[in-house]
């Protein structure tokens, strides 16, 4: 689908549409979703974006204005993520939701991508995607224990150590009774992002806005991505890094009380596949050689 009013004129061009406006085009799809689920018909909604379509086609070999060009897309494995299923909602509420997911499954392929480069193939590959995977998961149950309740929203911003390509994610936390809830795409392309800067041993910065409704203002911690490892920020670097995104055109919160960041777990050792031979490793092992660490405090990079 071409969501935007934007998409949709960039896309006209080509002919794909005919003669029909973007209301006209939005009215007439929403039918004919509502037809083929009516007839028991699953479909799964793809956002067509001018640039990548036009992009796709030409390393393919697609008349951008042939269907063959939109069915090899819409059909394109390299985009991560399950497909996003249409249930029948109407397009004005469902809009914004197809392309909040379509985002978030483009960051999820683009950090994808980063991560396996980062932890490489052959043996040490499968320990080493374990390994940040299992830190990943660990950091992520620390903040949003740590969060409290109501909502909440934590941005992340890395990339990697010599000038790496730069990767954005943001996920909404909610907590309400001691329980997280409604864990979406949004959480799984955050994970992913800081999976592949800490295994890429990148720099960034980790923002978790408190709750905007909490009495006494808005609390906004912080943590710095170093060499692929977090370690809580001071009250003034938080206040840099909100800076820092004001400088990138992004608002500051009103009300918003920078504070330290808490704790959170240090990256495991990654332990090497065993060659066959020799006892297995136990506790009395000693831990195997981990990425370069000048500081000498454990962890490190994860690739």
């Amino acid at each position: 689908m071409a969501v935007r009013a934007a998409d949709f004129a960039g896309l006209a061009r080509h002919g794909l549409f005919g003669a029909l406006a973007y209301r006209e085009y939005l009215r007439r799809t929403e039918s004919q979703l509502r037809a083929l689920r009516a007839e028991g018909v699953e479909v799964h909604l793809r956002v067509l974006d001018p640039p990548d379509f036009e992009d796709y086609c030409e390393a393919y070999g697609f008349d951008p204005a042939g269907a063959a060009g939109r069915v090899a897309y819409a059909a394109d494995p390299e985009l991560a993520g399950e497909p996003f299923v249409y249930a029948g909602e109407r397009l004005t509420d469902l809009l914004p939701v197809l392309l909040d997911d379509h985002r978030a499954r483009v960051r999820i392929t683009v950090a994808g991508g980063t991560l396996m480069d980062a932890v490489g193939e052959g043996p040490l590959g499968q320990p080493r995607l374990v390994a940040v995977m299992t830190y990943v998961a660990a950091v992520w149950l620390t903040l949003t224990d740590g969060a409290g309740e109501g909502g909440h929203l934590l941005t992340l911003r890395c990339h990697g150590p010599e000038d790496g390509e730069e990767l954005t994610a943001a996920a909404d936390v909610r907590v309400a009774g001691g329980r997280l809830l409604g864990a979406g795409r949004d959480v799984e392309a955050f994970c992913v992002t800081l999976a592949a800067g800490a295994a890429a041993g990148g720099e960034g910065a980790l923002l978790l806005h408190g709750d905007p409704a909490a009495p006494g203002g808005q609390v906004i911690r912080g943590w710095a991505l170093a060499r692929g490892r977090l370690r809580p920020m001071t009250a003034q670097e938080v206040f840099d890094a909100l800076a820092d995104d004001v400088g990138r055109g992004l608002p500051y919160p009103p009300g918003a009380i920078p504070l330290p960041g808490f704790a959170l777990p240090d990256p495991p050792p990654v332990r090497p596949p065993r060659s066959g031979r020799g006892p297995a490793p136990g506790s009395s092992d000693p831990a195997p050689p981990v990425a370069d660490d000048p500081d000498g405090e454990g962890g490190g990079p994860l690739a």
